[in-house]
């Protein structure tokens, strides 16, 4: 069952349990560990990278809010989505996604980028969508090259 989500659940708001590093407040940064500085890359501050993740959980169905290590009680056992590795990473610590973590999350955020396109009016949603496309194309690499994923 889908819950009703309003604009206000998906506004910034810190992630206490995930930043783990406050005196660095410039960023984040997913890239292919090939060891190659000219592989594509995806970057957003930790604000937005904040939004993007809550934009995902709302649209695997839950508030990111309510989750543990995001202020909530709910543990992630109960959710069942492909994309809790990415949902549940700390910014900037913690492991790298592996090509395998990488690879089952891919049908999903094609099928979610497949699933919202047709409504390009609202430019959140245009940002959200290019940030996932790139995502994907980053996550794509990482398979072909078979090479983890790095949060940096």
């Amino acid at each position: 069952m889908r819950q009703i989500i309003s604009v206000a659940d998906l506004r910034p708001t810190p992630d206490p349990g995930h930043r783990t590093n406050e005196e660095n407040r410039m960023g984040i940064m997913l890239f292919p560990g090939d060891g190659d500085v000219t592989s594509p890359d995806i970057s957003w501050s930790y604000t937005g990278f904040s939004m993007f993740r809550k934009w995902l959980a709302h649209a695997e169905g839950f508030r990111l809010s309510e989750m543990c290590g995001f202020g909530g009680d709910r543990p992630w056992i109960g959710v069942s989505t492909t994309l809790a590795p990415l949902l549940d990473h700390p910014d900037d610590d913690g492991p790298d996604l592996t090509p395998a973590q990488c690879a089952a999350m891919l049908p999903r955020l094609e099928a979610i980028i497949g699933q919202r396109q047709h409504d390009d009016s609202d430019p959140v949603l245009r940002r959200r969508l290019e940030d996932t496309r790139q995502l994907v194309a980053v996550m794509n690499l990482c398979l072909d090259k078979d090479v983890e994923l790095i949060f940096g």
